[in-house]
């Protein structure tokens, strides 16, 4: 299984990146996992709803350039589908078994996913309907996926 994580901006905070190599060495066991970072656009904080659009439709062709054809991509959008790690793990397993092996996980920016990224995704999860830093979502991610192959693998993990 090859994974590839793709994420709009750069992630700077040193507790964060040592979280994130810690569970993609854990990973490393179960799967490749490759992080891609896109340039994040630059903004003024206010912006008009036009410009919102503008920003994340930018955004969004950087990320799109990242995703080959065939892979099977997963996008992190607070409307979509909000599963237990278990249902997680269970979609996972069901995808490698009907032949998916190359997954790409879309990590928007503070203003989210452009609408031409949704489209390109198989699937849209959420972690819930709080909004958290994109940044933290990385880590949050690597955990959920680690924890979904501990599952998948019938090894311990914690609940």
């Amino acid at each position: 299984m090859n994974i590839k994580i793709v994420t709009v901006g750069k992630l700077k905070e040193k507790y964060l990146k040592q979280g994130i190599a810690e569970y993609t060495k854990r990973l490393s066991k179960y799967a490749k996992v490759t992080l891609v970072e896109v340039a994040d656009e630059k903004a003024p904080e206010k912006l008009s709803a036009a410009e919102m659009e503008q920003v994340k439709q930018k955004e969004g062709e950087r990320i799109l350039a990242k995703i080959k054809d065939g892979e099977y991509v997963v996008a992190l959008a607070i409307e979509g589908k909000n599963p237990s790690s278990e249902a997680f793990a269970q979609q996972l397993d069901r995808l490698q078994t009907t032949g998916h092996s190359q997954f790409v996980f879309v990590i928007g920016g503070s203003l989210g996913l452009s609408a031409t990224v949704l489209r390109r995704s198989n699937d849209a999860i959420s972690f819930g309907k709080m909004t958290y830093p994109h940044q933290l979502m990385r880590l949050i991610l690597v955990e959920q996926i680690y924890r979904a192959m501990r599952i998948n693998h019938h090894e311990p993990y914690h609940k």
